[in-house]
């Protein structure tokens, strides 16, 4: 298998590199009659683009999104959709030096270990631009989803040691970090702007919200509901942990303190479960949290080795976000709706 395909279902394959002519996706099992606002599709790519603010890489994409295949007149055909998105603001040369060396941080070793080859411009594959491919084929399982009534919210919880207390997602767009509690929105700007000054990086904690999910969906034992979602956003490249509900915070609890107790009309007294139980929704609210490891492509020097095994220094050039957080908010939710996507596909089959 190669990887590059996710879904059983409401299934996506991506394709292209980072400094390769484009990125696209095809997308499979999407039902026939689904209204496509492509308007939409473009929106949710602007949340994720590169050169939106001064906390972000400057590399200058438009990320506009042309749609190929399987809608006609704003409504799905069945068939599969083609989505292109095409790079215009590569710069290979600012890699020209990463040919022999590997970056700390990156899949750069891995992958001349596995393909005895390597695209250094930026990573290839490895790289986070690979996301715009995702985040339109999530816009398309939103727009899904919409008609179930489903809602998927994600806001940068913490950000360098910074994190909120309240959630309002009226303020996510209306902050450069996309921070749900207004009143962290500046420490977190100043903690980025400090580990850019001295050409570091710094990372944080995103926490996604779902509303609208019924009880039942996902899969029984291998497919359960949050072990695909914690598929989904561990494929993620700079993600390096996730927990639902309260995550760990439940093993310093008793059972009977911990245990989300029912009451009549099929709700609960608390949701320290996150609104998964035995990996199917309980319909309540779907929370969990994902780890964003500091950016790895930092301009401070650090030891690493050539492809001869050599130990060399290196500093890491070219446009990089100094915090991946606030462009991983969008990316989140479209790996959460491909997701639910799925499982509302795969729902529709479990009973008469």
């Amino acid at each position: 298998m190669s990887g590059n395909s996710f879904g059983e279902i409401f299934r996506i394959t991506t394709f292209g590199e980072s400094h390769g002519p484009a990125l696209g996706v095809i997308i499979d099992g999407v039902p026939a009659g689904i209204r496509i606002d492509e308007n939409f599709i473009q929106a949710e790519l602007d949340r994720r683009r590169p050169g939106q603010s001064s906390v972000c890489t400057m590399r200058n994409e438009a990320d506009q999104v042309e749609i190929l295949s399987g809608v006609f007149e704003g409504i799905t055909t069945g068939t599969s959709i083609g989505m292109v998105i095409r790079n215009t603001d590569q710069r290979s040369r600012d890699y020209g030096n990463l040919a022999t060396t590997f970056r700390p941080g990156h899949a750069d070793f891995g992958y001349w270990k596995k393909y005895g080859i390597r695209d250094y411009r930026g990573g290839g594959r490895s790289s986070g631009r690979e996301t715009a491919a995702r985040v339109a084929a999530g816009a398309v399982a939103k727009l899904f989803l919409k008609e179930s009534g489903v809602d998927i919210h994600a806001h940068a919880l913490e950000i360098g040691g910074i994190r909120g207390t309240k959630v309002n997602f009226d303020e996510v767009e209306r902050n450069i970090v996309r921070a749900a509690d207004p009143m962290v929105v500046d420490a977190m700007i100043s903690t980025i702007r400090a580990a850019q000054k001295v050409m570091d990086s710094v990372g944080g904690v995103v926490e996604c919200r779902v509303t609208g999910v019924p009880a039942g969906w996902g899969e029984p034992v291998f497919d359960k509901l949050d072990a695909v979602l914690a598929h989904a956003v561990m494929s993620l490249g700079g993600i390096k942990g996730i927990e639902f509900g309260d995550g760990f915070a439940a093993v310093r609890r008793r059972g009977s303190e911990n245990n989300d107790s029912m009451v009549p009309e099929e709700s609960f007294k608390s949701n320290h479960a996150g609104g998964i139980l035995g990996g199917l929704s309980t319909g309540a609210e779907i929370i969990f949290r994902a780890a964003v490891k500091p950016t790895s492509s930092i301009a401070a020097e650090q030891d690493t080795v050539d492809i001869e095994g050599n130990a060399v220094k290196l500093s890491v050039h070219g446009r990089h976000d100094p915090c991946l957080v606030p462009r991983m908010v969008p990316v989140i939710e479209a790996m959460t709706a491909l997701v639910l996507a799925d499982m509302a596909l795969r729902q529709r089959s479990a009973r008469r």
